[in-house]
């Protein structure tokens, strides 16, 4: 009898252990769940440059937004706008670390090899500001609706010149590759201003003489920029040569502008051009003020960088995966045209409400 009451004992001891052994198992396991829904998630941000204010300004988005987010953020970027290789570096250097998500402006299509690779290693990819080409090669782009961009300096330049023939200039980015934001830009500016463009994805093939929305066209020169001041200064220098009497520059972006301005007011001819673009930094928005850019259309990077960066940490944590802006392929994050010269039909904000949403 004492030896079964012994083993009974017994019995009871070890089911006893084993009890309190499942549930510190099960214990275990809550707090594992607990401590991995709170650590910090890895994300790389990959800009086009890290001296544009534009990217800049996302850079400090992105940081600011990381900090909110519990996300461990690695910063990268090319050594200049269109530096594939320096971009795919950071890609497979995000992927060797194991980071959950890239964020990347893309220089172009050499990238998008390497876009792959991560998201077979389990990353979701967004693109900030510049859609890759085709579209799906990331998951989601965050963006500016860089056609509506263009369309909307278009719109406002037809209704400044007011029926006078248009002697144009076109600044682009590139002349060696084909880059989304490049040409939405380029052919939203002319379908704005009423030109017939030919190839919506491709600059330069729409007749050069013609008519738009008010009069009479020549397009004079297409001329690539790198999206730099310098850039924008030698492009201007070079349409100037083919004809002196350009009046109205089209360029991809604000640094572009304002070398295309000092190049126009060095050879004297400033006066009565109408220069516009697409940024909406608070330099940009004050070259608007004091009447070197003529209009400019507003994007909101640091909007870009914070919305990519809750939604990789969400993911991380089980959440749901964003999703593209109705009828569009990409999540649309706004533009407003600033300018203090309104146009009638045009929607607009003046430079007052242009720096109070600036950047940069």
């Amino acid at each position: 009898m004492r030896f079964f009451a012994r083993t009974a004992r017994l019995g009871a001891v070890a089911a006893a252990l084993t009890g309190l052994l499942a549930a510190a198992a099960c214990g275990g396991s809550n707090n594992d769940n607990q401590s991995s829904s709170t650590k910090p998630v890895g994300v790389s941000l990959i800009t086009k440059d890290s001296t544009n204010p534009f990217f800049v300004a996302m850079q400090k988005g992105a940081k600011e937004d990381a900090t909110k987010s519990n996300v461990d953020l690695t910063v990268a970027s090319g050594k200049a706008d269109g530096d594939e290789q320096g971009q795919v570096q950071a890609i497979e250097n995000a992927i060797a670390k194991g980071q959950k998500g890239i964020l990347i402006t893309p220089n172009g299509p050499g990238v998008n090899s390497a876009i792959k690779k991560a998201r077979d290693a389990g990353l979701f990819v967004i693109a900030l500001d510049t859609p890759p080409d085709p579209a799906d090669t990331v998951d989601i782009t965050f963006a500016t609706d860089n056609f509506e961009a263009g369309k909307l300096i278009g719109q406002w330049t037809g209704k400044q010149l007011a029926g006078k023939p248009a002697t144009i200039a076109m600044l682009d980015l590139f002349n060696d590759k084909v880059v989304s934001v490049d040409y939405n830009r380029d052919q939203g500016f002319l379908t704005g201003l009423g030109v017939d463009v030919k190839d919506a994805k491709k600059n330069g093939d729409e007749a050069k003489t013609g008519s738009y929305s008010g009069g009479n066209y020549t397009i004079v020169c297409n001329e690539p920029t790198q999206g730099a001041e310098d850039g924008g200064r030698s492009a201007m220098e070079n349409c100037l040569t083919k004809n002196s009497d350009i009046n109205v520059v089209y360029t991809i972006n604000e640094p572009a502008a304002i070398g295309a301005y000092n190049a126009l007011k060095a050879a004297g001819k400033a006066q009565g051009v109408l220069v516009v673009s697409v940024d909406g930094g608070c330099a940009g928005v004050k070259s608007v003020k004091d009447g070197v850019i003529g209009a400019t259309s507003q994007q909101y990077p640091l909007k870009m960088a914070a919305l990519g960066v809750e939604a990789i940490a969400k993911i991380a944590r089980g959440g749901e995966k964003p999703k593209n802006t109705e009828g569009l392929d990409f999540y649309n994050t706004g533009v407003a045209l600033v300018t203090d010269k309104a146009a009638a039909g045009v929607p607009s904000i003046d430079t007052t409400k242009g720096t109070s949403l600036c950047w940069g």
